[in-house]
């Protein structure tokens, strides 16, 4: 066992240094691109390689086309092909090192556990990447869902009071310019730059729904764009109704957030409770052989 783990890590570095000179500075631009969770860029610019020659998207078309999406949701529409070759590079690199590092374990101890674990880890890392990926797009379409109605009752507030439709929306980005890191309010302000750069109310709503990519929203955005121009109470009114379905959704979003937590914390029970049954029964059983 020990020289196939040899072979196998002779393999993978002598394959990896063939598409390191392969690549050269072929991926040195994607070193720029803004893309959160990357830690092994350079390891995996050789790999790159490898799955745009390979063509290992075409044997996985729906996971591919999953990934994109997400990512999509997250970084937006544009270099939305880069970041998924980056993506998987990152996924590649991990099975690399797990498999690396398992097959220079068992070269050392002698012991098959290493390979073993290694090559589980190799597959199970990718997948949980995967998953963890489209967590954070449910978590930011949650998010925007929940601050979505305290947005509108603002925007309904500011165009009872006589403000338009343009300068409400205005007003609430500028009272909530600290929470830019909110994605809400970081495509609310996409938005208002796209009003300043000179595009029309309706093409910079239309984009700003698109960003966000929440059935919500492209309900709001259609209700702003059918009503704002009769103004008045028949507007008003029709944000308000649309405000109470939102709020009735984000309800739902809270009390399914609260059943997860709730969830979350039922291992650790278990495990305090079994704790303090080996602490309360150990002097029990101590004193019964007594």
């Amino acid at each position: 066992m020990s020289w196939i783990c040899g072979v196998v890590l002779l393999l993978l570095a002598a394959g990896w240094l063939f598409l390191r000179m392969r690549c050269g500075s072929r991926y040195a631009a994607l070193r720029e691109l803004s893309m959160e969770g990357l830690r092994l860029r350079r390891l995996g610019e050789p790999l790159l390689l490898l799955v745009e020659q390979g063509r290992i998207a075409s044997y996985l078309p729906s996971v591919m086309f999953r990934i994109q999406r997400s990512l999509q949701r997250l970084y937006g529409m544009r270099y939305s092909a880069e970041r998924t070759l980056l993506f998987l590079g990152e996924m590649l690199s991990y099975s690399w090192l797990l498999l690396a590092g398992g097959s220079a374990l068992t070269l050392l101890t002698g012991e098959q556990t290493g390979m073993i674990l290694g090559g589980l880890l190799a597959v199970a890392l990718p997948v949980a990447m995967v998953s963890d990926l489209h967590k954070k797009v449910r978590v930011r379409e949650q998010n925007i869902m929940l601050e979505l109605p305290e947005l509108l009752n603002s925007i309904v507030l500011l165009v009872g009071a006589g403000e338009t439709v343009q300068r409400a929306i205005i007003r609430c980005v500028n009272s909530r310019h600290g929470d830019s890191a909110h994605p809400l309010y970081a495509e609310l302000m996409k938005m208002t730059a796209e009003w300043d750069g000179g595009y029309s109310f309706q093409q910079a709503f239309e984009n700003f729904s698109k960003r966000c990519a929440v059935q919500e929203v492209s309900i709001f955005t259609t209700t702003v764009l059918l009503n704002y121009r009769r103004g008045g109470a028949d507007f008003v009114l029709s944000l308000r109704d649309l405000s109470r379905m939102l709020w009735e959704k984000r309800k739902a979003i809270s009390r399914t957030r609260g059943e997860q937590a709730s969830s979350k914390l039922v291992f650790p029970m278990v495990v305090i409770f079994l704790i303090v049954i080996v602490l309360v029964g150990t002097p029990a059983l101590m004193m019964l052989k007594m």
